[in-house]
């Protein structure tokens, strides 16, 4: 009997799996966003556009946006010892540091290598990884090479980080509304309480010019916005045919524990009926619900027989034989599985548009603020068990959709507790923001543009309107050089470690292997501390 060497997707030799660490994932998530806004009904009144036209027709309610003070490197140095803080986890415990960002600032030294100066007081420099460009994608591409590390030969025991960063702005028009900026820093490691499902990754990947920045000396992209939203949707139909095939693959092999297989029989069917809760990257929230309504549209095309005299096909039949292809513009198909997957909508991903609304589109960092807001707004035993399904894509472009298994496990003091509780002040901080005018908005945004890649500059924008422990940029010298500092934790005191208000008391985390040092938070040095992008 010859015994072909191919297998099937997502199939893999039982020994492989069982020489994997267990339950490679997320241990840890911090979010950072700006702390001033505009309100889109204002913008909309200022840019002389319909009213609704941005908060309707987008779902955008406000735009988080910086001035002159932060830079890509200053949102992830920020996020970065934000999480750290939280975590209570020491530097020397991070093997692998991934940055994934669209925002350049230098076309050869890298954001990760601006973020090592963090780890300078630990003595720590073995770490691995680099910066990883691709749109909106390089964040996900970011975190699979993490994911990756922990799982292969080249794991040393210690965590992976990961950072999604970037600011996102338009020229004046109507792009400008679907600006934003922030980060999201997220822990890796084995034993995760949102654990990677492995093999179950639809990848689609292809060359357009839907959204690039060919002008380097430019922060504003080319758009060309009917296209970049054809290519999003038929990415997300590509990638879910993959990924559904891919799980169909490994239900019919029973790779999945006995909760997870299918209780129909191998002939069962992936649907929006198998994940708890789906997320995607959010250009802006309407096509978000339109993207779910999308995936409705892909289960009922595929079903061999729907039902459409009841439950969520009802009425449907009209649309049997559509082709998907020629669905992307249909205002009646989109219009009709809107209205058919409200409640799917409401159920699965809804919740996950929090940060979308409340602060924009942050690229690389947009779908891992969606996720965020599904943690921050649901209580552990609310999460416990789900599957949550991931959508990223970025133009060019680049998508895949996976899915997150959420441990079962919520008792007081498990991990998946811990992280819920870290993200319980998400709301809180979204509302401590200041408002600002559209006017002043349109002035920091023209500051941006005048200054963008200017030497031998000090940057004007007001450091008191930053958030307590925000790194900002203080000075840009004739080479180029940036140098940062950092906020106090408080106008009345120095700065320090570990003071960022949390909702729980900050907690060491260990390194995943027991050899690894339990070293606990250092102090920081005192306000005024200055670190720098270096030389070339």
């Amino acid at each position: 009997m010859i015994v072909s060497p191919f297998r099937m997707p997502g199939s893999l030799p039982a020994v492989c799996e069982a020489a994997w660490p267990k339950d490679v994932g997320i241990i840890a998530l911090e979010v950072y966003f700006p702390s001033q806004y505009v309100e889109q009904a204002e913008l909309e009144e200022f840019d002389g556009v319909s009213a609704g036209k941005y908060t309707v027709g987008l779902g955008q309610a406000r735009m988080g946006f910086c001035s002159d003070r932060e830079d890509i490197s200053s949102l992830c140095l920020t996020v970065v010892q934000r999480l750290m803080e939280r975590s209570g986890l020491s530097y020397d415990s991070v093997g692998r540091l991934e940055v994934g960002t669209e925002t350049i600032i230098d076309k050869s030294k890298s954001s990760k290598t601006v973020l090592m100066q963090l780890f300078q007081e630990s003595g720590n420099t073995d770490v691995e990884g680099v910066d990883t460009t691709n749109a909106c994608y390089g964040g996900t591409a970011a975190l699979f090479n993490a994911v990756n590390w922990v799982e292969s030969s080249s794991w040393d025991g210690r965590y992976a980080l990961v950072v999604a960063g970037d600011i996102a702005v338009y020229a004046s028009g109507s792009a400008r509304p679907t600006g934003g900026a922030g980060a999201v820093a997220m822990l890796v490691g084995p034993n995760a309480p949102l654990a990677f499902e492995r093999g179950l990754r639809g990848t689609h990947m292809q060359h357009a010019y839907d959204f690039y920045k060919p002008d380097m000396v430019s922060e504003y992209p080319v758009v060309d916005g009917k296209l970049s939203i054809q290519c999003y949707l038929s990415a997300l139909d590509r990638c879910y045919s993959v990924y559904r095939n891919k799980i169909h693959g490994q239900w019919q092999r029973g790779q999945h524990s006995q909760l997870q297989t299918p209780s129909k029989g191998l002939d069962k069917r992936c649907s929006l009926e198998d994940f708890g809760f789906m997320v995607f990257h959010s250009p802006y929230c309407k096509l978000v619900q339109k993207s779910l309504a999308r995936l409705m549209l892909n289960d009922f095309l595929c079903h061999p027989s729907p039902d459409t005299e009841s439950g969520p096909f009802s009425g449907l039949d009209a649309f049997r034989d559509v082709k998907i292809e020629d669905t992307y513009f249909d205002r009646d198909v989109e219009k009709a599985f809107l209205k058919a997957s409200s409640e799917a909508f409401e159920n699965k991903t809804k919740a996950s548009l929090l940060i979308s609304n409340q602060n924009g589109n942050m690229y690389t960092p947009s779908v891992y603020g969606c996720l965020a807001s599904v943690l921050a707004q649901h209580t552990p035993q609310q999460l416990a068990g789900q599957r949550i399904g991931v959508f990223s894509y970025g133009s060019g472009f680049a998508a895949t959709l996976y899915s997150i298994k959420v441990t079962p496990d919520a008792t007081p003091g498990s991990a998946l507790d811990k992280l819920v509780s870290s993200l319980c002040d998400l709301q809180a901080r979204l509302d401590s923001r200041k408002k600002v005018s559209p006017h002043v908005f349109a002035q920091n945004m023209k500051l941006r543009e005048e200054t963008h890649y200017l030497a031998n500059y000090t940057p004007q924008g007001p450091v008191e309107d930053l958030f307590p422990g925000t790194w900002y940029l203080t000075r840009v010298d004739e080479k180029h050089r940036r140098q940062y500092s950092r906020r106090s934790m408080s106008a009345e005191r120095p700065l320090e470690a570990g003071l960022i208000t949390s909702c729980m008391e900050p907690e060491h985390i260990p390194s995943p292997l027991k050899k690894m040092p339990r070293i606990p938070c250092t102090t920081a040095g005192p306000e005024g501390l200055v670190i720098s992008n270096g030389d070339h």
